[in-house]
């Protein structure tokens, strides 16, 4: 790398990292943790970069922004930020910061990102200033600070201005609504009506003319496209084959894997690419496990907001809600933080307290086998159909059922045993079998029990 790179961050560590790194590459530096020490060296002509954290204690990088483009066009600024949310990342894009990394940062990655900062051909004007909405919508529960959650939220401010098609895809409860509805809110089409339109929408013939009246050049959200009948599709794809100027934005939501239906005949592939322009994917709760204390606090503000006393989880109530499935995602865990603010006292949440509710949550959604779909019982039935086509034209050896069940009731019992810390009495009672019968499998199947303290 080459080039002068000016630092701002009051955190010395940081300032002291990214001075050996960029020097390391090659870089000269100027570090300070004062934005009026930025600024001035901005006015002074110094630096080709600069990478700003947020809050400093005399300014804030995402304010100064709009200054430095006016200043010094065409200066690219990176955004370093602890504030791990959707807002920021949109902000930085639309004061047209050249990238925007969360804290904690990747060193390796933040090098790459400045060296193409650095590379890359300076603007002779700035860009025009956009106006962000301000209001609900920094309320956002799309909190994060996992690779995942960063990805999307710049995707987001990437496309948010564009006309192109925003398919959003991921399980129920992630949050699919709530970032559609931050695509439309801070696009520039914002001033206009988000109109949200399900089956019964489109069900009559004048359906989607209706739709477009209401939606006036905004945006049509479809809402979970992959339930659609062929008809309504069909509807769809006529809708949007005579859109000319001033058309609405479209975006749709799916929980549904509509390449799959698509190859299964059960959606249409020429409404699928009409759709897809831009595939945004909402991971599932499960993915970003490290998200969670961050949305279980957010969700505690908000409830003290509505007048409930304020709380806190313990360490180890904690380490229970980060190892629960949450089948339901975000949703589910929005419900059980609100429970858990309503039911108990002030003060901290106890083990016992979120395993009482946690254990009282709905059954866990059928299991899946890869991510792609499928239940448990179609991946069980694939793996028979597989090891009878082994034996080509000879039935495999006699005594199969209870083979069968063996290979199954083994991990099964295990990883039961594993979750309940060896208590047989508990794991008896999770399984819903006799202990007498869980302690002749355990013999019969040869399975070692190991006693030790578990928090499940």
């Amino acid at each position: 790398m080459d080039g002068t790179v000016l630092v701002a961050d009051d955190d010395r560590t940081i300032r002291t990292v990214l001075t050996q790194a960029l020097t390391r590459a090659g870089c000269k530096v100027h570090a300070t943790a004062s934005m009026v020490t930025l600024m001035r060296w901005v006015d002074e002509g110094k630096g080709d970069l600069v990478i700003s954290d947020v809050i400093m204690p005399d300014g804030n990088g995402l304010e100064a922004l709009p200054e430095i483009g006016q200043r010094r066009p065409g200066m690219p600024v990176i955004v370093i930020s602890a504030q791990n949310t959707i807002m920021t990342a949109i902000q930085a894009a639309e004061k047209d910061a050249f990238d925007y990394l969360p804290k904690p940062f990747d060193l390796p990655d933040l090098m790459k990102r400045a060296a193409r900062a650095l590379e890359a051909p300076r603007r002779t004007a700035p860009p025009p200033e956009r106006e962000t909405p301000r209001g609900a919508q920094s309320d956002l529960p799309l909190v994060g600070r996992t690779p995942a959650m960063q990805e999307l939220y710049r995707l987001v401010a990437r496309v948010m201005n564009t006309d192109l098609a925003v398919l959003i895809v991921g399980e129920s409860g992630t949050g699919k609504s709530l970032v559609a509805r931050a695509v439309h809110d801070f696009s520039d089409r914002r001033s206009m009506p988000l109109v949200v339109a399900g089956a019964s929408d489109l069900a009559a013939p004048d359906g989607p003319g209706t739709i477009l009246a209401r939606a006036r050049g905004g945006t049509i959200l479809f809402d979970e496209v992959g339930d659609l009948d062929p008809e309504a599709q069909a509807r769809i794809v006529r809708m949007l084959d005579t859109l000319g100027e001033d058309a609405p934005r479209i975006m749709a939501i799916s929980q549904s894997d509509l390449a799959r239906k698509m190859e299964e005949g059960t959606f249409r592939s020429d409404l699928f690419y009409r759709l897809s322009g831009v595939t945004l994917s909402v991971p599932s709760l499960r993915e970003r496990v490290e998200d969670i204390p961050l949305l279980a606090e957010h969700f505690m503000l908000r409830a003290e907001r509505d007048g409930l006393a304020p709380r806190i989880f313990s360490d180890d109530a904690m380490t229970l809600v980060r190892r629960y499935s949450w089948p339901g995602n975000v949703r589910q865990l929005e419900n059980t933080v609100r429970r858990l603010m309503l039911t108990g006292g002030e003060g901290e949440i106890s083990r016992d307290e979120a395993e009482a509710i946690l254990g009282s949550q709905p059954a866990m959604e059928p299991l899946r086998n890869g991510g792609n779909g499928d239940r448990l019982t179609a991946s069980v039935a694939r793996h028979l159909r597989r090891y009878f086509d082994l034996h080509g034209n000879v039935l495999p050896p006699p005594g199969l059922y209870q083979r069968i069940l063996r290979e199954v009731e083994t991990p099964l019992i295990e990883i039961a045993l594993d979750a309940t810390g060896g208590n047989q009495a508990k794991c008896a009672d999770l399984l819903g079998i006799n202990r007498n019968t869980l302690r002749k499998k355990i013999t019969d199947l040869d399975i070692r029990v190991t006693r030790r303290r578990k928090l499940m």
